[in-house]
């Protein structure tokens, strides 16, 4: 098998995998993240990376965060936005408005 040296890669955590493409997101973290998405398993992975750049875990931890923020971070898209505040009122809980 001829592996060319340039799709080698290895992420932060010491995994080593390939990829023809540009995207630098590591498929064995992906997998392990995505074992570990609690309630956020219905979102997008992008949407669930998203959410982890931030530190958001939980739902509770979500609500610290206003309309504007959520909608501005990358990999929120208007279809996860959507299903984030489905979430919420599927929970009983109220997403904090924006400047409040």
């Amino acid at each position: 098998m001829n592996i060319k040296q340039e799709n080698l890669r290895i992420c932060k955590k010491g995994h080593s995998y390939l990829k023809k493409s540009s995207c630098r997101v590591c498929p064995i973290c992906e997998k392990e993240n995505k074992s570990n998405a609690g309630v956020f398993f219905q979102l997008s992975a992008p949407a669930q990376r998203a959410l982890r750049s931030v530190g958001i875990s939980t739902l509770q931890q979500l609500l610290n965060l206003s309309e504007t923020e959520i909608r501005s971070l990358h990999g929120i898209g208007p279809k996860a936005y959507q299903k984030i505040i489905e979430l919420i009122l599927e929970n009983g809980l109220e997403l904090r408005k924006n400047g409040n």
